[in-house]
C-alpha cells in the first residue's frame, strides 16, 4: 500500500477552507448549471458559512448537509485528522485518543469516533472460491462455559475467502434460520466452503461443497481444509476490542465488527484507505 504520510496530509488539508472545498468538490463535482434556476452558472463560497451559493439566483449549496459533518462546530481539519487515524490504524482508535489528538471534549470525541465508523461499510458483492466460515463470542472474560454456548456474550458470525474479503454480523442465534440467510447472502453458491464440524453449518450446506474438520479431536488442518485465515482474523478482532477500546456495548459492536472487516478486506489496497473513506464521509448518512 502506497503511503499517505502525516506531512503529506498536513500540506495537503491544511485549512478548514481547503477541507470544506474538497468536500464540495467530492459531493457535486464541477457544477456548471444551477438546479434552481437551470442556467449555466458558477458557484461561489458564502462569506463565513460553509457553503456556497449560485452567482445568478443566489441559490445554495450545503456540502455538509446530512454528512457525518452536519452541525458539527468541530474544525473540518480535526474530522479530516481523526479519518486519517482510523484510515492508518491497524487496531483501531479510542475516543481517549481523539481526546488527546484532537485537544477535544470526550463527548465530542466519542461521537466523531461513532460517526467515522459509520463509513466502514462491507460489500454486498459475494464471496467466491474457498471460503472458510466460523463464529465466535464477543464480550470479555466471564465465569462459566467458554466457546459456543457461554452466556452473557455477542456471537459474531463470519466468512472469508480465502487471499479475499471477509463479511461478518452480529447475530442474536446460531440456529439454521440464521445462518442459512447469511450463507445465502455473502457466498456464491458452488463456492467450496470449509467450516469446523459445527452442526448447524453441516445443515446449512445444500448448494456449496462442503469441507469439514474436527477440532474437537485436535485436527485443525487437513490438507487445504482448515479455518485458520477466518480464526486469524477473529484474533486480531477480539485483541483490538480488547487492547484499544477495552469494552464494547453490543448495541454498537456491529460498528466495530464494520470497522475491522473493511480494513480486513481492503488490506491489498494500493494507496491509502483516507482516501476512500473521504469519499464515503461526503454522502449523505
Amino acid at each position: 500500500m502506497e503511503k499517505f504520510t502525516i506531512k503529506q496530509f498536513n500540506e495537503q488539508y491544511a485549512t478548514d477552507d481547503v477541507c470544506l472545498e474538497t468536500i464540495f468538490k467530492h459531493r457535486y463535482g464541477q457544477v456548471s448549471r444551477c438546479p434552481s434556476c437551470h442556467t449555466r452558472t458558477k458557484f461561489h463560497r458564502v462569506t463565513d458559512r460553509k457553503c456556497y451559493a449560485c452567482q445568478s439566483c443566489g441559490y445554495q449549496l450545503h456540502p455538509l448537509a446530512d454528512t457525518i459533518f452536519h452541525k458539527s462546530e468541530t474544525p473540518l481539519k480535526s474530522w479530516f485528522y481523526a479519518i486519517y487515524l482510523f484510515a492508518n490504524s491497524k487496531n483501531g482508535v479510542s475516543a481517549k485518543e481523539l481526546q488527546r489528538q484532537l485537544g477535544v471534549t470526550y463527548k465530542t470525541a466519542w461521537r466523531m469516533a461513532k460517526q467515522i465508523r459509520l463509513l466502514f461499510k462491507q460489500s454486498n458483492y459475494p464471496l467466491s472460491k474457498t471460503v472458510e466460515m466460523d463464529d465466535t463470542y464477543v464480550g470479555g472474560v466471564a465465569r462459566g462455559k467458554r466457546g459456543r454456548g457461554a452466556t452473557g456474550k455477542s456471537i459474531v458470525l463470519g466468512a472469508v475467502q480465502r487471499q479475499g474479503r471477509i463479511a461478518a454480523s452480529v447475530v442474536g442465534n446460531l440456529s439454521a434460520e440464521t445462518v442459512r440467510p447469511f450463507i445465502e447472502q455473502h457466498i456464491k453458491p458452488g463456492t467450496a466452503l470449509m467450516t469446523d464440524e459445527f452442526k448447524t453449518y453441516r445443515k446449512t450446506r445444500k448448494g456449496y461443497p462442503h469441507r469439514t474438520v474436527n477440532h474437537s479431536s485436535g485436527t485443525y488442518v487437513r490438507g487445504m481444509v482448515h479455518t485458520n485465515t477466518i480464526e486469524g482474523f477473529w484474533s486480531q478482532l477480539k485483541r483490538s476490542l480488547s487492547g484499544t477500546y477495552h469494552a464494547v456495548s453490543p448495541k454498537y459492536l456491529q460498528h466495530y465488527v464494520n470497522e475491522f472487516a473493511y480494513r480486513y478486506s481492503k488490506r491489498h489496497a494500493l494507496s491509502s484507505l483516507f482516501f476512500p473513506m473521504l469519499a464515503q464521509a461526503v454522502r449523505p448518512v
